[in-house]
């Protein structure tokens, strides 16, 4: 990951105007393993609350540091319709090899 905000689902950089229009519930693991002292990642979760709206976060966690014992992390399930993304983007700290899946639950 890199300085650039980057769309997971789509394995591109982050742009609004490709969000994923698939309803359904979803989750996001991430492989943290790789994180070491000095480093800050921000994970985001996008969505339009209406279709006809704009695509705005809604939901934001910062891992920073090495992860310790615990390096897999799971989001919550997110229940989306209108146009949604998840992106990862480096804060501070050097490139890092995460590794990601997005789950889909129902």
């Amino acid at each position: 990951m890199t300085t650039t905000e980057h769309s997971l689902p789509n394995d591109a950089t982050y742009d609004s105007g490709a969000v994923i229009a698939t309803d359904g519930v979803y989750q996001v693991f991430l492989d943290l393993n790789a994180l070491a002292d000095g480093d800050i990642f921000q994970f985001r979760a996008y969505e339009k609350v209406q279709s006809s709206d704009t695509v705005r976060p809604f939901y934001e966690v910062n891992f920073a540091n090495a992860q310790g014992n615990v390096d897999n992390w799971c989001s919550p399930s997110f229940i989306l319709l209108h146009g949604w993304d998840f992106t990862l983007l480096r804060k501070a700290g050097s490139d890092r090899t995460i590794t990601w899946s997005i789950r889909k639950v129902a």
